[in-house]
């Protein structure tokens, strides 16, 4: 029993644990989601599944399944990142426990009541369940909203180096706090259409009515939420690595300001979608260009940084270009995150500032099929590359050394970038290629896209197993987690 208690207490209070756990949900539930796609229906797949597990798949209902399924997710990955903010950034820790202790409820409640009821027939009082996460997780980010509050006196930087007010405030600390009043807000956004169900508002997928001339101010609010919380959830990101590198100095000073404007820009602009439809996209742009500008700070920054690293592990002050390069990746797992803010501009950022620019030009006297391609991929690209940047820094947490860090980094860079490469290409595939002749090149994007997402999801559950494998053990990794800390924290504890 005691045991027990002891993995319990590991799982449930440690940070380590806590994200460890919401990972792993993560993964179980994308592994066996996602048999139920159109590949594995192409392979017959999702019949055995279905069969075997007996799940209700009601054509008419599959937005709404596929609504629930991706807030399950989505709100995991909150409450992920929620975890590893209360641990890097100053706050008092009874605020730190009744924040993480009440978004874990949120999140299970979410999963053990959304998904059943989407996929197994519909008990309302699970609905209810899957609605009371939501509230719960919801109350969680209003109590991080408050610890994280960055004009309290004891939360003053002591170190100089890193961006500050005239009275000492962090700016980070207020970078932190504006995404998360902006991701509260956004959260709102969406929840009021949610509520006119049965009442005038209807589930659809924003990719399908995209050519539709006449949007209501519901469908208007629903895309612009979609929107706005994929972008907070990867500046949130953007933010824990900027603790993770400890982004510091002249870089961090330019940053921070880019961040916490862009944040608040990039929100506002969303929400005047509904008054503002055409406007409200330039505002969009502005607010996101600025949190670009920040996250590329952080590039420069942290890729000075590894090879400064690289090259004093080979005894070197300074090397030439191949020796600055072979510095820069020799640690794949901190080389990860900030490569994948750069490969996110090819696949995600440009590509969508591409079509927004030649929209009417190109895009439009295209098959609306092969525009809905565009736009499926563009959010499911940037969810998933937000997701392995957090992968490296919990494998880095994890205490990955030696080959199977190697093997990690590289294995997991490769794999999604092949994906994620191979995905971007697909849909865009109708400016090189002509439909009459695309077959070829679809069926070799697909497998190439196939490949990468497969080797991505096996390179997970190793990682998983053996966290697994390690739990079992009496003396584990995680014996030594139960009360360890994160990183680096550049303000001062209460």
């Amino acid at each position: 029993m005691q045991a027990l208690v002891k993995r319990y207490k590991f799982l449930f209070t440690s940070t380590k644990g806590l994200v460890l756990m919401g990972i792993a949900f993560c993964a179980l539930i994308s592994a066996f989601f996602g048999l139920l796609s159109g590949p594995m229906a192409d392979f017959g797949v999702k019949d055995v599944v279905v069969k075997l597990f007996n799940i209700n798949l009601i054509e008419a209902e599959r937005e709404g399944r596929l609504i629930i399924l991706y807030h399950t997710i989505a709100m995991i990955v909150v409450a992920i990142e929620t975890y590893i903010i209360t641990d890097l950034v100053a706050m008092k820790e009874n605020q730190r426990i009744a924040i993480n202790g009440t978004i874990t409820v949120g999140y299970l409640a979410v999963v053990f009541g959304g998904l059943p009821f989407a996929y197994w027939g519909h008990t309302w009082p699970l609905h209810g369940l899957y609605v009371a996460g939501l509230a719960l997780i919801f109350f969680a980010g209003c109590y991080l909203a408050y610890a994280l509050w960055p004009w309290r006196d004891e939360y003053k930087v002591t170190d100089k180096e890193y961006a500050h007010t005239r009275a000492g405030y962090s700016l980070e600390r207020v970078a932190f706090f504006a995404m998360t009043m902006t991701t509260l807000a956004s959260a709102l956004f969406g929840a009021v259409p949610g509520s006119y169900y049965g009442n005038g508002f209807e589930t659809f997928l924003a990719e399908n009515v995209v050519r539709d001339p006449f949007k209501p101010a519901l469908d208007l609010s629903i895309i612009g939420h979609l929107h706005i919380m994929l972008a907070l959830i990867a500046i949130a990101a953007t933010l824990i690595i900027c603790r993770w590198m400890d982004f510091k100095g002249i870089w961090h000073k330019m940053a921070m300001p880019l961040m916490i404007i862009g944040s608040i820009v990039l929100a506002m602009g969303t929400w005047l979608v509904v008054p503002f439809e055409t406007a409200a996209h330039f505002i969009i742009y502005g607010g996101s260009t600025l949190a670009m500008l920040g996250a590329l700070f952080l590039v420069i920054f942290s890729w000075r940084k590894l090879i400064r690293e690289g090259l004093a592990r080979k005894g070197l002050k300074k090397g030439n270009f191949f020796q600055s390069v072979a510095a820069l990746v020799s640690d794949p797992v901190k080389f990860g995150p900030t490569w994948q803010m750069v490969f996110m501009n090819f696949t995600v950022s440009g590509i969508g500032i591409f079509v927004a620019v030649k929209l009417d030009e190109i895009f439009r006297q295209w098959q609306f099929m092969d525009e809905r391609l565009i736009l499926t991929g563009h959010w499911h690209i940037l969810a998933t590359l937000t997701a392995t940047i957090i992968l490296f820094y919990y494998v880095d947490l994890a205490g990955i050394k030696g080959k199977a860090r190697k093997w990690f980094g590289w294995g997991l860079i490769i794999s999604s970038d092949l994906a994620f490469g191979a995905i971007s290409v697909y849909e865009m595939k109708r400016l090189f290629v002509d439909e009459a002749v695309q077959q070829p090149v679809t069926n070799l994007l697909t497998v190439l896209g196939d490949v990468g997402l497969i080797t991505v999801l096996v390179i997970l559950a190793a990682v998983m197993v053996w966290r697994l494998i390690d739990l079992f053990k009496k003396k584990g990794r995680w014996a030594k987690e139960v009360d360890e800390r994160l990183a680096h924290v550049p303000e001062v504890k209460s």
